[in-house]
């Protein structure tokens, strides 16, 4: 209902509302496409995993989208691997310092780095290393300490390997309760910010035996 209320507020005529992963197709122009084929629908946001698999059927001229089966994980996602990397940064910066910045009561120094998190995963999607450089993170007797880590994308990977790994198994479950074999999909597309990491795209392109789909912007494909 919140949904159909927003489209309204939006100015907008509301005539019905679709789940998520035929939202995903139709952004991609699948319904475009001559024939029936099927989707697999790889969506890592920031807080869950889903995994769809949808059946587009061509009748008399006219697409119709059925979901044969859904699976995933509501306590995966992007969140997951940020913690991965402020759990690092923060044990790295233990060993240079002797300062557990875990241990801060207020959490203030925790809450800098947690922001500080999203912006070398994001950068190591398109470069090899990045650094995370944050100045006047705490202090003691000695003065003030600065947090300055370099971040390899190799590194990055072998953090959240366990992770990734985590959303392969929903995936062949989706496709048997589909009835369905990997060689049956027709595309991969993609949903979700998490998406953007080059490993997560491979760990995909791998248990599906082809490419996903990266032409619409993962964070704006259900939208």
């Amino acid at each position: 209902q919140a949904t159909k209320d927003a489209g309204k507020i939006a100015g907008l005529e509301v005539k019905r509302i679709i789940n998520e992963p035929t939202a995903a197709a139709l952004a991609y122009g699948l319904d475009k496409k001559r024939g029936d084929s099927k989707i697999a629908v790889y969506d890592l946001g920031g807080g869950t995993f889903d995994i769809s698999i949808i059946e587009i059927a061509e009748v008399d001229g006219e697409h119709q989208f059925e979901v044969l089966a859904t699976n995933g994980d509501t306590s995966l996602g992007g969140e997951d691997f940020d913690k991965r990397i402020i759990d690092y940064l923060s044990k790295e910066f233990q060993k240079e310092s002797g300062i557990d910045i875990r241990r801060d009561p207020l959490g203030m120094q925790m809450q800098r780095l947690k922001e500080a998190s999203e912006k070398p995963k994001i950068e190591l999607s398109s470069r090899q290393q990045t650094e995370v450089n944050l100045p006047y993170i705490t202090a003691d007797a000695s003065g003030p300490k600065h947090l300055n880590i370099n971040l390899t994308r190799a590194k990055l990977e072998s953090l959240v390997e366990d992770l990734i790994e985590r959303t392969l198994a929903p995936s062949r479950t989706a496709l048997t309760d589909a009835g369905l074999k990997i060689s049956d999909i027709n595309d991969v597309i993609l949903v979700g910010g998490q998406t953007r990491m080059p490993k997560v795209q491979e760990a995909v392109q791998k248990l599906f035996g082809k490419e996903p789909r990266k032409d619409v912007n993962p964070d704006e494909a259900v939208a």
